[in-house]
């Protein structure tokens, strides 16, 4: 199967540190990523929200509550009072931007959570030329149809639940995703078959147990999606599939 786009051009398995590598830092924060790209993770996956006067965060769900303990819904509040709470009370909320800006030679799969977060999503891979270097992902077809319309030129697309099910039945319906992206319980070997028989990458999410990274991986998956990163690490670098980031 060959290299559908230049963010999938990279030597596999790919190893992406889920919400920055979870288990090893509070999600989504800096203290996250950096332990991850220090492992030499040259993929982070992380989630995009806009705040109320359209900066785009780093951040997984509507609210602060579970992460910060403040209350307060993202889309609702300027980016003011986002800077001003701590992930775990201890850890800024990142930018976006500036994520792409710290690691110019990193990777990001970017779950787009809210269809307020498309423009700034687009505006931002426009100020960074990190066109490919991003993975558009989310749950809804709508917002990835958007993005796509907004960022106006080609980028690396995962397939929606729609794409995804169609897959299932060996067809791609149309669908410009170059990956599917989908969870253990999805992965088995028929859709692994089928999705690269139409071209298309496998990423597995969220992958945590070392059996079931060697097993996926034993499937001829193309990524998988962790929070432990350590031991994926380490399972990839036994079977001889480590590729690490170059040390900066």
């Amino acid at each position: 199967m060959g290299v559908p786009c230049a963010f999938l051009d990279f030597p596999g398995p790919l190893a992406f540190a889920h919400r920055g590598g979870a288990a090893h830092g509070p999600e989504n924060s800096w203290r996250a990523f950096e332990h991850a790209v220090g492992l030499g993770y040259s993929f982070l996956e992380t989630d995009a929200r806009a705040t109320a006067d359209g900066a785009l965060v780093a951040f997984h769900d509507k609210t602060l509550d579970r992460l910060t303990g403040r209350p307060g819904e993202i889309a609702r509040l300027p980016h003011r009072e986002i800077a001003a709470a701590r992930i775990g009370g201890t850890e800024p909320i990142p930018l976006l931007e500036d994520l792409l800006g710290a690691w110019p030679d990193v990777r990001f799969n970017v779950d787009v959570k809210e269809i307020t977060a498309v423009r700034p999503l687009a505006d931002v891979l426009r100020r960074a030329a990190a066109w490919d270097r991003v993975c558009i992902c989310s749950f809804s077809a709508r917002r990835l149809r958007a993005a796509r319309r907004a960022v106006g030129r080609a980028v690396c697309t995962a397939a929606s639940p729609a794409g995804i099910a169609a897959v299932q039945l060996g067809s791609r319906a149309g669908s410009p995703a170059q990956c599917a992206q989908v969870p253990a319980a999805v992965a088995r070997a028929p859709f692994v078959r089928r999705a690269h028989g139409l071209g298309l990458h496998v990423h597995v999410w969220t992958v945590n147990d070392r059996a079931l990274m060697e097993s996926m991986l034993d499937l001829g998956v193309d990524g998988i999606i962790t929070d432990q990163t350590v031991a994926l690490r380490e399972v990839l670098t036994a079977r001889g599939q480590w590729h690490a980031r170059p040390p900066a």
